[in-house]
């Protein structure tokens, strides 16, 4: 059976080689026909503590690391918070 691999945004970094990834998933409703988008967030194992907050990653299923850690960070791509500019 092959893994799940996964989309989302880094939410936090703040833990030691751990990333917080938000997920979200978007499908039609089933009587009102609308688009609903719901959101879960998963802990990631990240090495060499790589990615920051608003980084899109893609997470992988994996054997759990600890109480939390399902999932490890396979590839991503850095986006970053724009830093905002301070006005005179």
């Amino acid at each position: 059976m092959p893994k799940r691999m996964l989309q989302g945004a880094v939410v936090s970094n703040t833990q030691a080689k751990t990333v917080v990834v938000r997920v979200e998933r978007r499908f039609t409703h089933p009587v009102l026909k609308k688009t609903v988008r719901n959101t879960k967030k998963y802990y990631a194992h990240d090495e060499n503590n790589e990615y920051g907050v608003g980084d899109v990653v893609w997470i992988e299923e994996h054997r759990p690391i600890s109480k939390l850690k399902r999932w490890i960070v396979v590839r991503g791509e850095k986006h970053g918070k724009p830093v905002a500019e301070k006005s005179k």
